[in-house]
């Protein structure tokens, strides 16, 4: 999913940067109100940023592509903080994996911030809520979120993608080819970002039902499901 440095001209680079800003600063907004309202919120931000962090530092290369295929943790992280707080802590992982990792790039931080933190937070959390809204259970709408949320995330890659490089060729035709050369590496790797984020989100209602409740993402429990 990390789109190398260099790749990108300069004129996407920065138009990627702007359409990133307004996620960031409603993440910083929900940042400060968050902690004033619940005094335990930081380690749990502390705990969703390492987890995106570590998650998204497992690549693997996909050369023709120019970028990495890997789980991202933003879907499980916007499940439990919210997508503009899992875009901030994504933004803030992708620019430590660019600065002393060469994981991604600074002139592309931008893309990787609106693919990866965007898209792959208000896809995950998404999918969970109208999941959940329709009585599904917990475990499985939380896997489907995460494994939709993987997908979303490489498909608005290879749309950056073939949106700067395209050349005379359909931009369209360009995106599901980049998207195709994807899907073998990242089949598989979607599956298991559903099998995390499903049991992440499962042991933090078995053992903490506290944190999501004060996270406002269950009224209660019962049964040993969200209610």
């Amino acid at each position: 999913m990390h789109i190398s440095e260099g790749i990108l001209p300069a004129k996407w680079a920065v138009a990627w940067f702007g359409a990133a800003a307004p996620f960031l600063a409603k993440g910083l907004k929900d940042f400060k109100r968050r902690v004033q309202e619940v005094p335990t919120f930081k380690p749990v931000l502390g705990l969703m940023g390492a987890s995106i962090f570590i998650i998204s530092m497992l690549p693997i290369p996909v050369p023709i592509a120019g970028t990495c295929a890997h789980p991202c943790g933003t879907p499980m992280a916007a499940i439990l903080v919210g997508p503009f707080l899992s875009t901030l802590l994504a933004a803030v992982s992708l620019l430590l994996q660019a600065l002393f990792f060469a994981h991604g790039g600074l002139t592309t931080l931008g893309a990787n911030i609106i693919s990866e933190g965007v898209v792959g937070s208000l896809v995950g959390y998404g999918v969970f809520r109208l999941l959940r809204s329709r009585g599904v259970s917990l475990g499985l709408a939380a896997g489907l979120a995460g494994w939709l949320g993987d997908l979303a995330v490489y498909a608005t890659t290879s749309a950056e993608l073939a949106l700067a490089l395209h050349g005379t060729r359909p931009a369209l035709s360009v995106g599901m080819a980049i998207f195709g050369a994807f899907l073998p590496a990242q089949l598989p790797l979607s599956v298991l970002e559903g099998v995390i984020t499903a049991g992440m989100v499962n042991y933090v209602w078995k053992h903490r039902p506290d944190i999501l409740i004060q996270l406002g993402v269950s009224q209660g429990k019962t049964g040993g499901v969200m209610a």
